[in-house]
């Protein structure tokens, strides 16, 4: 089958002589239509995050992707061949005490493979392929009325749902979310669809005009300090929620400065770098700061989102591109040329 193989960092080739993996028992081989290109991506081309993603060279990365079911491996009931799908890049273990209660994104055997866990073009091969094999639980059916496209950023989405539960959004709340890229133009979505009263965005440049064209309320942080914005729009107060995305020390700091007495900050996006913070809001302000890694098998909640209208995910993808031209898609995702958010790659 035709691949796109990471061989060392930095080093990666189009292969047509990779063999169509074999399926086992609960698992299922699927064809790929459609994969959407990740920052994460980005930094294991790179060799960032070697040897935990991956493991090993060569490799075929990949895990935000759609596809057709072709066969099913033993004890797999709930495909047939000819399904339409979307994976979620991780299934757990089944077996810790995580994931038996229900923290499948916290696996206690992560990357282990022997326990069943798997991180799909990660840890595992991914999709950047004709074909992927999986297991059954890290699939959904999806219906004719979304697009592969659409389909694809599903595992984003509910990376972005689970940033928002974490914020325990009540009724009528003010929240911020710091960040729009992908999984923050999700998470601003899914905190209205939550019952957020005010959703307000924090950021710049096309993507921040995204938010805006979308209804919701923005602050360009070239222009205006966040902080400072924030009380003048709360009358001093401060937002009940900030969901921070961006990843950023400043990012971070700004959340943690602008929430209200007994607010909460959930810190979705990875520093690169420590962050100093000022602990004593922590004891004084009783302020609540939380991490959020990736999603607990969310995908059937953010489609159920999406049949309901409140996920509008076409208007996040900009850039299509055939595996044949990966490194221009590439490109385009890495420098946001065009005003690239989502860069989608067919197999």
């Amino acid at each position: 089958m035709k691949a796109l193989v990471c061989l060392e960092p930095n080093k990666y080739e189009l292969r047509t002589d990779i063999p169509i993996p074999e399926i086992g028992q609960g698992e299922v081989l699927c064809k790929v239509e459609s994969v959407a290109i990740c920052g994460t991506d980005l930094g294991i081309i790179a060799g960032k995050f070697y040897p935990m993603w991956p493991p090993e060279w060569p490799f075929i990365i990949g895990h935000e992707w759609s596809g057709t079911v072709d066969k099913v491996g033993c004890g797999v009931t709930e495909f047939k061949s000819g399904d339409r799908v979307a994976g979620s890049s991780a299934v757990g273990c089944s077996q810790c005490r995580n994931c038996m209660i229900g923290k499948y994104n916290l696996c206690l055997n992560y990357g282990n493979k022997e326990s069943g866990h798997r991180q799909y073009g990660m840890t595992a091969q991914g999709a950047y392929a004709e074909y992927i094999n999986v297991n059954a639980r890290s699939l959904v059916k999806i219906p004719e009325a979304i697009s592969f496209e659409e389909a694809a950023l599903l595992d984003t989405a509910g990376i972005a749902l689970h940033i928002a539960k974490r914020g325990e959004i009540s009724a009528g709340d003010t929240v911020v979310v710091i960040g729009p890229g992908a999984i923050g133009s999700i998470a601003y979505q899914c905190a209205k669809a939550l019952g957020a009263g005010r959703v307000i965005v924090v950021g710049r440049g096309h993507r921040l005009e995204k938010a805006e064209e979308l209804g919701y309320e923005v602050i360009d942080y070239e222009k205006d300090n966040p902080v400072d914005s924030m009380k003048i729009k709360t009358e001093g107060k401060g937002p009940d929620v900030v969901l921070e995305c961006a990843g950023t020390v400043v990012a971070i700091r700004q959340a943690v400065e602008m929430i209200k007495k007994g607010g909460r900050v959930v810190i979705g996006g990875i520093p690169s770098e420590e962050a100093s913070l000022p602990l004593n809001r922590f004891v004084l302000d009783e302020i609540d700061v939380v991490g959020s890694r990736a999603a607990p098998n969310a995908l059937p909640e953010v489609l159920s989102l999406y049949k309901s209208g409140a996920l509008k995910l076409k208007t996040l993808i900009t850039h299509k591109y055939d595996i044949n031209n990966f490194s221009d898609a590439l490109g385009t995702f890495e420098k946001k040329l065009d005003g690239a958010l989502k860069v989608i790659v067919e197999p």
